[in-house]
């Protein structure tokens, strides 16, 4: 049964002693994980641009395994993702101890993930030639792919230690603690790229670097005596078999979820770039480009997350769906402004990630500006996607979600982009119709695909199966 001696997350009550939702208190919560997730689509375009300056190979390189590499960190790394729904579910019904074991369970299950990350890191030189690439981009892919992968556990930490400042509802840690890395791999890219001339390599090692001293700094923070008073964080650490079965049957499909769709966008990718360098180059700006309407929406929609779980934790489901869907709400009405945004500013931006000495510049630009209204197009119904997923997420109801995602990228998505991308003579699958139309044809198969998406998530949301999930 709810409580009714407190407020519940979100909630505010009127002089008629109507319930409504506090857009303060949501606001507040929201935007330190908005502004945190603004930053990390700031990490990625740095990324982007660092290796712009390399030459229009190494971005479609990049491009060619970026969404890969995402695809074995999520697939692997789902556990860290369940310790913000644990925490704040354990948070909300005032079980604090919980919380932090939640925690300790999570970076528990980190160590688990170094070997799987490792083979996946050494499988790069057997998987990438699979794909048909130009054997210059295979060789910058794989400088980039394999220290990428070595560190990829450190991500599963970082969600952890951060799942656990947004659990309680205390973003403006995780905030600080992403400011951090994000700084240090700006520095750490120039360094290591240009002055110790390692390349594309070298902005993978700045990333798990920076990443290393950014959760090793929330990893102090959450043992600091303020925690440990409430939270008794530097008592919970051993691990607990049973507990960490649990975390992992709930973060595996969080991460499935997330992997399934990755891994239809990475084969679009690599769709793109087996068309052309440029092709590839456009993709890779483009989809960095959306990353400024998508981080910050996925910030709203991990306050979702907190709000919904915490909502559960103190028994009000009702309350849990109520303040979600006005999440969802929100994050949608911020993606549409978003992707307009995106159309009109296109000329402007696209040529910020091109080399103006590289001879194919003009022609990534040209082919830019068509796609990038393609991609603001969708924004909308990735803000459903993205919000309604996150509310899910919250309620611990993940395993659906993924097998409709699956459905979805797999089986509808994969196909249609490869048909409208490849030519008779150059597409992976001979038995498909192949009309050509290379970046404008797969991108167009992208929002097909994001607006189906979008409606499936709000429909499992709005079935509120969810309700019925418990959570040890």
């Amino acid at each position: 049964m709810p409580r009714s001696d407190v407020l519940l997350p979100g909630q505010r009550v009127d002089s008629r002693g109507n319930i409504h939702v506090h857009w303060r208190a949501v606001l507040l919560l929201a935007a330190p994980m908005i502004a945190n997730n603004a930053i990390q689509a700031v990490l990625n375009l740095t990324d982007t641009w660092f290796i712009g300056r390399i030459s229009t190979n190494a971005l479609a390189a990049m491009g060619s395994v970026q969404w890969l590499t995402f695809v074995a960190i999520m697939l692997f790394g789902g556990v860290g993702l369940a310790v913000q729904t644990v925490v704040a579910q354990a948070f909300g019904a005032r079980r604090y101890r919980r919380a932090s074991q939640a925690t300790w369970m999570g970076l528990w299950a980190t160590f688990a993930t170094v070997p799987l990350f490792a083979v996946f890191a050494y499988s790069g030189k057997f998987l990438l030639p699979l794909f048909g690439l130009d054997p210059e981009i295979t060789g910058l892919a794989l400088q980039f792919w394999e220290p990428r992968l070595y560190g990829a556990f450190l991500a599963v930490a970082a969600w952890a230690v951060l799942g656990f400042f947004n659990g309680i509802g205390k973003p403006r840690i995780a905030l600080w603690v992403t400011i951090l890395s994000v700084t240090l791999n700006i520095v750490l890219n120039q360094l290591f790229i240009f002055e110790w001339k390692m390349g594309i390599r070298g902005s993978a090692w700045a990333t798990n670097c920076a990443m290393l001293i950014g959760t090793s700094a929330g990893l102090i923070v959450f043992l600091a005596s303020r925690y440990q008073a409430q939270f008794r964080s530097r008592l919970t650490w051993r691990p607990n078999l049973a507990l960490l079965t649990s975390q992992w049957q709930l973060g595996f499909p969080m991460g499935l979820m997330i992997a399934a769709d990755m891994v239809g966008i990475a084969l679009f990718q690599l769709m793109q770039v087996r068309v052309s360098a440029v092709d590839g180059a456009v993709t890779q700006i483009v989809v960095m480009l959306t990353s400024i309407a998508y981080m910050p929406a996925v910030g709203t929609a991990l306050a979702g997350t907190t709000l919904v779980g915490q909502s559960i934790g103190s028994g009000d489901r009702e309350w849990a769906f109520r303040i979600g869907t006005a999440i969802i709400k929100l994050a949608t009405g911020y993606m549409a402004c978003a992707g307009l945004f995106l159309g009109l500013a296109g000329p402007w931006l696209l040529p910020l990630f091109v080399s103006g000495h590289d001879a194919q510049s003009m022609d990534v630009v040209a082919l830019g500006i068509s796609v990038i209204w393609i991609g603001g197009a969708y924004q909308l119904f990735d803000g459903l996607n993205i919000a309604s997923g996150c509310c899910l997420r919250g309620a611990g109801d993940a395993t659906i979600p993924a097998l409709l995602v699956i459905v979805l990228s797999w089986f509808i998505f994969v196909p249609i982009a490869h048909m409208a991308t490849f030519n008779g003579d150059n597409g992976w699958v001979r038995g498909l119709p192949q009309f050509g139309f290379g970046a404008i044809g797969g991108w167009w198969a992208l929002l097909i695909y994001i607006v189906l998406l979008g409606l499936t998530m709000l429909w499992r949301w709005r079935a509120r199966a969810w309700q019925k999930i418990t959570i040890q």
